[in-house]
């Protein structure tokens, strides 16, 4: 029985692998070794950052909605604060698009809180 070898399959993997990295520079999508090691690190990253952007985003919305806000007359926190005494229930991600979209309808939102949440 003739002996089994790999080469097919170590052929794929590493063809995988090259494929994977094709955009990288220099060695890191040519040489198997540097490519290996290359793609790991990206795939990390790419994993990490998909987290990441989450956050991204919530500080984007945070200053958009902060800067609408400001423009009426109010402060973040100020009113986030408003919104939950008034009992909306907005998310930060809608808030920031009405604040670019529709600065009519956030800015009554914004007199909204101011009114009814006067300090006595």
């Amino acid at each position: 029985m003739p002996r089994a070898r790999s080469g097919k399959a170590t052929h794929r993997r590493h063809k995988k692998v090259l494929g994977l990295t094709k955009g990288h520079r220099a060695a890191r999508h040519t040489l198997y070794r540097t490519a290996h090691e290359s793609m790991l690190h990206a795939l990390h990253y790419s994993y990490r950052h998909r987290r990441e952007r989450k956050g991204d985003f919530r500080r984007l919305w945070n200053v958009r909605i902060n800067a609408a806000a400001r423009a009426g007359g109010l402060t973040y926190s100020q009113f986030i604060a408003g919104l939950r005494r008034s009992n909306v229930e907005i998310n930060r991600k809608m808030l920031a698009e009405m604040a670019v979209k529709d600065p009519e309808g956030f800015a009554t939102l914004v007199a909204s809180v101011t009114e009814t949440n006067l300090p006595p």
